[in-house]
């Protein structure tokens, strides 16, 4: 063993041991601080850019539920007013069929049209009142719903607009419509009857569109939680075992500060050797 006051080799490694330690440790804190194994790229470069485009699409799906959520509610919406229009043609239609009876008096088919008109008037207000977030599927206008489906937003689900105005291009009776006499009553039944035909098909459109809307939105849930299972996979801390490391390189620490002050006191050794006889 060689003396030296200039140079403790001893030292030099318990002081190298202790920093690859003490390195180690903080490491294992920053895990068990963040819950991440691999929190940057200076963890694992591959893993980490893996991750940060799983995060991205999972960000990407957020806002497919989002879009499918709105859709959802304006296909609803568009669903219950076509649902309560066709209940409306029905009860016209039970008055047209009155009103179209050659035996009745006047002031019965005059009732039988106020009744009418009002059930008619209920469809404006009805198609007015169909709106969510803006977007009204029935009305005279063109709002269509374009749901988004994929992360790129490069595909979609559309859902056409159906106009279901009084006059419409699926309502055949008009705003000014009447059953005031027998041959009204007779003209407005045949409507009726085209028109319930067309709100039932715009019934069924709706339905079908609602449907898949709705299943793409489970299964946007379901590839939601699919990425994120996969996330944590690569880039979780085992948290059981960052503790069990933490005990372990604490200690190590605790030893590797007392060797260090063992190997710190060996240059005094030589003290001895210059010690008077």
């Amino acid at each position: 063993m060689a003396f030296s006051v200039n140079t403790n080799a001893s030292a030099l490694s318990a002081l190298l041991n202790l920093n690859i330690t003490t390195k180690d440790l903080e490491q294992t804190q920053t895990r068990i601080n963040t819950g991440l194994r691999i929190s940057s790229a200076k963890d694992n470069a591959a893993i980490f850019s893996i991750a940060q485009k799983l995060r991205a699409d999972l960000r990407g799906y957020s806002a497919v539920k989002q879009s499918l959520d709105r859709s959802i509610s304006t296909t609803d919406i568009a669903l219950a007013a076509a649902g309560a229009i066709s209940d409306l043609l029905i009860e016209m239609k039970e008055k047209s069929v009155a009103a179209a009876d050659a035996g009745l008096d006047s002031t019965s088919r005059t009732a039988l049209n106020e009744d009418f008109a009002a059930l008619r008037d209920q469809i404006t207000i009805i198609v007015a009142n169909s709106e969510f977030n803006g977007t009204n599927l029935i009305d005279a206008g063109a709002d269509a719903i374009v749901a988004i489906t994929n992360p790129n937003a490069t595909q979609t689900i559309t859902i056409a607009h159906q106009n279901l105005t009084l006059g419409g291009g699926n309502v055949l009776i008009t705003a000014a419509q009447t059953i005031t006499t027998q041959t009204l009553a007779a003209t407005a039944l045949t409507q009726i009857d085209t028109t319930l035909a067309n709100v039932n098909s715009v019934l069924t459109k709706l339905g079908a569109g609602g449907k898949s809307l709705e299943s793409q939105r489970v299964f946007a849930d379901k590839i939601s939680d699919t990425i994120e299972v996969g996330i944590g996979n690569l880039v979780d801390a085992n948290m059981a075992k960052e503790s069990a490391n933490l005990q372990s390189l604490q200690v190590k620490q605790q030893l590797g500060i007392q060797a260090l002050s063992i190997a710190n006191q060996a240059p005094q050794s030589i003290l001895s050797l210059f010690g008077g006889g």
